[in-house]
């Protein structure tokens, strides 16, 4: 392993202990900067180190969990430190509902509040002693002209004159509004899901506003993360969620470089106090799916894309042997980070890539959703450290995928269990109109999807297909794509009848058109009122020309119709190599590859002459041709 020889002799270098190459992760160097730890996301990293030098907006759209914080991170690990500031804000003597705003290099805002803060203890020092003085005189001659009580109600009227006639030494010093440290980069403040006043900043609402009690104006004056993140990084992520006006004002704020805080409230007597502008000469990374891009206020977009970048993440990398080693020296890094859990061995390590390999869903590919892979990684190291073991092994890793299954994954297997109990999921014999479909819950749970099919008489004018199950819009439209089908593979006239299609047991509603091939092969199983094999169960997408297409999740839908005790699944042949399933899977079920409908007809569909029949839908396949493109096409025989 090229990495890990390269490694070793780092470490022998710096150590003159010598390191074996033993194969586990703990030979692995882990970068120091945050740039250089992220993997798979080359061009993100290249516009990340562009934009920090040339101070840029970045915004990164993608799958959750594929490093777009980390990039923000590095990114305020990139900017140079030397160009912080300190923000003081300062009593307005001529107007107090408008402090002064000021700055100052990092590191002098907290000297000159210290100085100011001492100067103000030495004037209320030295003004409680000269009242204590004028106290004790007036007492002391009230006693010597025997009118002691009078003395002391003299001096008592005295010093709270005194008290609340002579100003506050406090009152005037400065408030430190945002602070950095010399030594530190430059300040990275993640505003994701912030309410207006932690966003824009806030004045603090007073209720003693008399007496001499209120306190100052300048001193209720709170910074919000666009003033914290002056000379920094400004990370929002979920862009879309942050409403309008929030998003008006952020617009401003990246204009301007600067951003007057006020109350937030209009009922709040912060309301009348607006500060002088306060610097926010901030980068801002903007991050979120793709729907984030609908939810974003024009103006703000426009904004990032005329003097910044727009970049979207990559979710998987190819399954290299380079790749495979940056995916190692991850495995690395969330050991060092987690602090806590041990080395992983080769075996360990094996599992991981295979499990990655998994959850691309994608042929020669390794997924890039690595906040996941870093929770499987963290609860194969709790195994290992509960057993007292050295090392984490394969076996710690396997234990780790059954113990950190996502919600969908646990719902799926509840699923399958309650609809065997129930005798929902047919498994055996033969059915007319039911299919076994399969799908995928969230992003690594399948699920037995049976789809049920029935002719009706049409009730209006021309018959239609009727589908219920909480279809959405893609759903919807797949429906349309199997009219064509039934119409151009059944040769039967359907505008009389109605096509009801039902989806069982789909109560979160349905998505994606990969049940096209199960609609199909149910509708034509109740048209031509001939049986479907119920050992059986399908995926896949469906051309209005017959072709099987390829879909997402096919290890998932196979381990799913495993578990519910189906013995054969069709899926599209593309999706081939795509396949991965567990080893435990592999002995209990036969995957059938099909590029067309008319394999599918011919593997599920269990008609009284089948020889006939499939001849007859060929038949009807070109003679539908013919009637429509008015040209002769040859039939091609039947090859038995």
């Amino acid at each position: 392993m090229p990495a890990q020889e390269e490694a070793g002799q780092q470490n022998k270098t710096e150590d003159s202990t010598p390191v074996v190459d033993d194969g586990t992760s703990r030979i692995i160097q882990v970068p120091e900067s945050l740039i250089d730890q992220v993997i798979g996301q080359d061009h993100a990293v290249e516009v990340i180190r562009k934009a920090a030098i040339q101070r840029r907006h970045v915004m990164m759209i993608g799958t959750p969990g594929t490093g777009k914080s980390m990039l923000a991170k590095a990114m305020a690990e990139l900017l140079p430190k030397e160009e912080m500031q300190d923000i003081l804000v300062y009593p307005n003597s001529e107007d107090s509902n408008e402090p002064i705003i000021r700055t100052v290099k990092s590191g002098r805002g907290k000297e000159i509040v210290t100085a100011h803060k001492t100067e103000a203890r030495k004037k209320a020092q030295l003004r409680n002693t000269l009242i204590m003085i004028l106290m004790l005189g007036i007492i002391g001659y009230s006693f010597i002209t025997y009118q002691w009580l009078m003395g002391i109600i003299a001096a008592a009227f005295v010093f709270m004159a005194l008290r609340y006639a002579t100003p506050r030494e406090e009152q005037m010093v400065p408030k430190l509004l945002v602070s950095h440290d010399k030594t530190t980069t430059a300040p990275f403040v993640d505003a994701t899901g912030s309410h207006a006043g932690a966003l824009l900043g806030d004045v603090r609402h007073d209720p003693f506003q008399s007496g001499g009690l209120e306190t100052p104006a300048h001193d209720r004056v709170e910074a919000g993360a666009i003033h914290r993140a002056h000379k920094g990084v400004l990370f929002i992520d979920e862009i879309n969620t942050l409403g309008l006006a929030a998003q008006q004002s952020l617009l401003t704020a990246m204009q301007e470089g600067e951003f007057s805080i006020t109350g937030q409230s209009e009922r709040s007597s912060g309301a009348m106090v607006r500060t002088e502008p306060v610097p926010c000469d901030f980068v801002m990374v903007a991050a979120g799916n793709l729907d984030a891009i609908e939810g974003m206020h024009p103006a703000l977009r426009s904004r990032i894309r005329g003097n910044g970048y727009e970049v979207y993440m990559e979710d998987t990398m190819p399954d290299n042997p380079e790749n495979q080693e940056k995916f190692i020296r991850f495995i690395a890094q969330e050991i060092k980070n987690d602090g806590m859990i041990p080395h992983f061995d080769r075996s360990a390590i094996e599992e991981v890539l295979h499990e990655a390999r998994r959850r691309s869903n994608r042929k020669g590919h390794l997924t890039l959703r690595l906040r996941d892979m870093g929770g499987l990684i963290r609860v194969a190291g709790d195994l290992a450290r509960q057993e007292s073991s050295e090392l984490t092994t394969r076996v710690h890793v396997i234990e780790a995928k059954k113990t950190a299954r996502s919600i969908e994954d646990q719902i799926s297997a509840q699923v399958i269990k309650r609809t065997r109990e129930y005798d929902l999921a047919v498994v055996e014999g033969t059915q007319i109109g039911r299919v076994n479909g399969l799908a995928v819950m969230g992003s690594d749970a399948g699920s037995v999807l049976p789809i049920m099919a029935a002719i009706t008489p049409a009730q209006g004018d021309g018959g239609e297909i009727i589908a219920t199950g909480l279809l959405k819009e893609i759903a919807q439209e797949s429906i349309k794509n199997v009219g064509a089908i039934l119409k151009r593979f059944t040769g039967k006239d359907i505008r009389n009848i109605d096509i009801h299609i039902q989806f069982i047991g789909t109560y979160q509603g349905v998505e994606g058109d990969s049940a096209s091939v199960t609609v199909a092969t149910a509708a034509i199983s109740a048209l031509e009122q001939i049986p479907v094999r119920q050992d059986i169960a399908m995926t896949g997408s469906l051309s209005v020309r017959g072709d099987v297409l390829p879909i997402g999740g096919v290890t998932y839908k196979i381990e799913a119709a495993a578990k519910a005790g189906i013995k054969k699944i069709i899926i599209p042949k593309a999706n081939l190599e795509d396949v991965l399933i567990e080893e435990e899977y592999k002995s209990m079920v036969e995957i059938i590859p099909v590029t067309s409908i008319e394999e599918v007809l011919d593997i599920a569909l269990v008609p009284e002459d089948r020889d006939t029949f499939l001849h007859r839908i060929k038949s009807i396949t070109h003679a539908t041709t013919k009637s429509i493109l008015g040209s002769e096409i040859p039939v091609p025989r039947t090859v038995i």
